[in-house]
């Protein structure tokens, strides 16, 4: 089976590198001086330094140099696949487009694959996600995660084709619990990166974990997900990843509201943006989010961490 990637950001490259292990390898790059560097000099210094790209990783700027693989994994920006698959669907009508964002559209409130549905109708849509980190990824590290696909023959066929040594791949039908899984933890992980932040302990935070567990898995029964898979790798798995390591993006986003600091304006922050996405739909379904709400909040600047602490506290008493 022949492999691009799209997109390469420190998770692209680290895919790239890992899938590597099964064979030649496309990644494309959107800056075409960055896709010459990386060609030339084997690293990606920018995004994933102290790694080295196999010589059967091809970078390149073109999109037409990926006509002939017929398994695409999308690794961009929630937000810009529906634009990018806009503009090129003509290239992807018939592949295996694999997400590997994790998000909402805040545009559309559609997943990944939905994105990929709607723009590419004759596509095999699927999603991997999970708990991973793309240093652990690229250097070679026990890894596992999710490959969900409605299509049980594709998945199948996909599962086989990415699994590598290091790369554990479990299946699953269940695409939008998937989805939705690693689109929420990251909304959890803000928020338990506040917490942190902002000096209000472990057990704060362990409190925001197993609360925010609860939400993931109310926004899924919504969305009609199995709540099973909520409690797999893609879900569980994935938000005691992110909830307690600094190298996930979110947390140090959330860490630094806390603080009360500047965080990066150049590293994307998918939660940022599901967070707004989720408060929507608590709004639209008279759901109650409260943590994914006050996330959205803060992200907006519409709370103080202070407020949004004591709005938490002093919810009504209830049963667990």
């Amino acid at each position: 089976m022949t492999v691009a990637v799209i997109g390469a950001g420190a998770f692209g490259t680290a895919l790239a590198v890992a899938l590597s292990a099964n064979g030649p390898v496309a990644l494309w790059a959107r800056d075409a001086q960055a896709a010459d560097r990386m060609q030339r000099t084997r690293e990606n210094s920018a995004r994933l330094e102290g790694i080295t790209i196999p010589q059967n990783v091809t970078v390149t700027a073109d999109l037409h140099d990926l006509e002939g693989r017929e398994t695409v994994l999308l690794a961009m920006p929630m937000q810009q696949m529906s634009g990018f698959l806009e503009i090129h669907r003509d290239l992807f009508l018939t592949k295996r487009l694999i997400a590997c964002s994790k998000g909402i559209d805040i545009a559309s409130g559609q997943g990944p694959t939905g994105i990929i549905r709607s723009k590419c109708p004759k596509a095999v849509p699927a999603i991997l996600t999970g708990p991973s980190f793309a240093a652990d990824i690229a250097r070679g590290l026990p890894t596992a995660l999710t490959l969900a696909c409605e299509d049980v023959n594709a998945g199948e066929g996909l599962q086989r084709a990415l699994s590598t040594p290091v790369l554990r791949l479990y299946r699953s039908e269940d695409v939008i619990g998937a989805e939705l899984g690693g689109a929420l933890k990251n909304v959890i992980a803000i928020a338990a990166g506040v917490v942190i932040g902002a000096g209000l302990g472990d057990s704060a935070r362990a409190a925001i974990m197993t609360r925010g567990f609860s939400e993931m898995r109310r926004v899924a029964l919504l969305r009609g997900a199995r709540v099973e898979t909520l409690n797999g790798l893609s879900g569980l798995g994935d938000l005691v990843l992110t909830c307690t390591s600094q190298q996930s993006r979110n947390f140090r986003f959330g860490h630094a509201l806390g603080r009360g600091e500047d965080f990066d304006p150049s590293l994307t922050v998918e939660g940022a943006a599901t967070a707004k996405a989720v408060s929507n739909l608590a709004e639209t379904h008279q759901i109650d989010l409260p943590i994914a709400t006050m996330v959205a909040a803060l992200v907006d600047q519409k709370i103080t961490v202070e407020a949004a602490v004591s709005a938490l506290m002093s919810r009504p008493l209830k049963e667990e």
